[in-house]
């Protein structure tokens, strides 16, 4: 028993001891004050400003890819309401889930401001030289790219070529990745049909027809350093194109369709052909996974919901009918049994000109 009291005798003053010495040396220590926020001693951890407990570091979101929405248009009232509308819905969609829609801009390449320039953000653009286009309007449109492209300050990394009669039904992410554009392939446009044209502006040096993709330019997204790249080449060989007497028959309307798929080849620049890019009514009948209704085919139908192909229907709609006079609000929708596309289409353009202050001014 002697032997056990010394022991715990001699335990008991060494803890004491112990924590005397413990104490001692906190007391002398200063306090760190700290504001709020991350921890300055690790850049691996946080430090809660409350219970200074160490946790995970949050994890940032993955930065979005955006791309700059452009569509070239004149200052006819055919083009404007058109583009009007499309800048309606682009609004509507631009931070929806998903989305990757950055800017927008109207590239007008009538030479001279117009009245919307504060209702759509605009570019203005020269023409080609009196006489330049041959009659084909559209080969302003390489052109005004090539201007915008030069002189606009673009902040976003890629550039989503539309046109005035597109109308977005839902967010648009970038399709695009690897250095490849994301583009609708047309049925109607066939590099291989066609080689003997365009071995002209395609040499074999450059490889196969089939490195030209069945596209135009639009939709296409690609990166704005590619494109910058392919615009002035795209503009040059639209130029050839039209003043080539063989392709200008052989392609007609789609002919700068064809310059820039070439373009885009000469600078090997790919494209993912994304079919669910885009519908056109009527031929498609659904909107599905769709993220463009391209309206350039008239609808017409019978008052039983038939199509009547080549034939003005009872009812119809052709964005044709208003080349010279904007449609009015509330245009009659589709009789029952007309394909949800058309129907989605004329609901849409209802709901845009509703909406848009002094449609019709």
């Amino acid at each position: 028993m002697g032997c056990g009291n010394l022991f715990f005798l001699v335990l008991v003053t060494f803890s004491v001891a112990l924590i005397t010495y413990n104490i001692i040396i906190s007391a002398n220590v200063p306090l760190k004050q700290e504001l709020p926020g991350p921890s300055r001693s690790s850049s691996s951890i946080t430090v809660d400003p409350v219970i200074k407990m160490p946790m995970a570091k949050s994890k940032t979101p993955s930065s979005k890819r955006l791309f700059h929405t452009a569509v070239t248009a004149s200052d006819s009232v055919y083009n404007t309401w058109q583009c009007r509308i499309m800048y309606y819905w682009f609004k509507k969609f631009k931070d929806g889930p998903n989305s990757e829609m950055g800017g927008f801009t109207r590239i007008l390449h009538s030479g001279k401001p117009d009245k919307y320039m504060d209702e759509i953000p605009t570019f203005v653009a020269q023409p080609l030289p009196a006489g330049m286009d041959r009659g084909y309007i559209v080969l302003n449109r390489p052109w005004a790219f090539v201007q915008w492209l030069q002189q606009a300050d673009i902040k976003e990394d890629y550039i989503l070529m539309s046109e005035p009669d597109h109308i977005i039904v839902k967010p648009i992410p970038n399709l695009s990745k690897d250095g490849l554009g994301a583009a609708f392939p047309f049925f109607y446009i066939e590099p291989k049909k066609y080689e003997s044209q365009l071995r002209k502006f395609f040499p074999e040096d450059k490889g196969p027809i089939t490195n030209i993709d069945p596209i135009g330019n639009s939709p296409v997204i690609v990166q704005r350093e590619s494109l910058k790249k392919i615009a002035p080449t795209w503009m040059n060989i639209s130029l050839a194109m039209k003043k080539d007497p063989e392709t200008d028959k052989a392609f007609g309307w789609v002919l700068e369709m064809y310059a820039y798929a070439v373009a885009s080849a000469l600078h090997d620049v790919g494209n993912i052909l994304y079919k669910d890019f885009m519908l056109q009514p009527p031929w498609d009948t659904e909107v599905g996974k769709k993220f463009i209704i391209h309206y350039t085919y008239g609808c017409d139908f019978n008052m039983k919901g038939q199509p009547t192909p080549g034939k003005i229907g009872e009812w119809r709609f052709d964005k044709r009918s208003y080349d010279n006079v904007v449609p009015p609000r509330n245009l009659p929708l589709p009789p029952p049994g007309v394909p949800e596309s058309v129907v989605t289409l004329v609901k849409m353009i209802n709901e845009a000109t509703a909406n848009i202050p002094n449609w019709g001014s």
